[in-house]
């Protein structure tokens, strides 16, 4: 995958990418999904972990499992979109659950998609770019119109 710029110029940046699960396996196996990608990635390992992380340094995009200890991504997932800070962080819930509660729950804790166990690494990398798009559009949409508010407040006053 191509860089997605955060700026106008033409130096791309790395996206970052936090992979949160309590099973060490599930989480060295996204992390390697995840290696073609060009993206630096960042692990937790339960959602207290992640929200520390996400604190310090801010991901571009969470892939995070739902049956954790100390605190479940549907928790930590709630806690994130609900802080103005990191609400518009993507977040991927990766679970093995597929109750319709389970998916009903996900959807009202704020996660952006869901993503079953086993994992498909393609179905994986493709949702992944995806949001990775979409958050980089957000962030050129958000600039664009705080440059059109600066330019009408800038016209208001003259």
């Amino acid at each position: 995958m191509a860089d997605i710029p955060v700026d106008n110029k033409e130096t791309p940046t790395q996206n970052t990418i936090l992979v949160v699960d309590d099973n060490e396996q599930n989480l060295e196996l996204l992390v390697a999904y995840m290696d073609g990608l060009d993206c630096q990635i960042q692990t937790a390992r339960d959602g207290v972990e992640a929200l520390e992380q996400v604190q310090k340094t801010p991901p571009d995009l969470i892939l995070l499992d739902v049956m954790m200890p100390r605190m479940s991504g549907f928790e930590c997932c709630r806690k994130l979109k609900t802080d103005p800070t990191t609400r518009d962080i993507p977040v991927i819930m990766v679970t093995a659950l597929n109750e319709m509660g389970d998916i009903e729950r996900g959807v009202e804790s704020g996660t952006d998609d869901f993503i079953t166990k086993p994992v498909n690494r393609l179905e994986l990398v493709t949702r992944v770019k995806s949001l990775l798009r979409v958050r980089h559009l957000k962030t050129e949409l958000d600039r664009t119109l705080a440059y059109l508010g600066d330019v009408e407040e800038t016209e208001a006053t003259e």
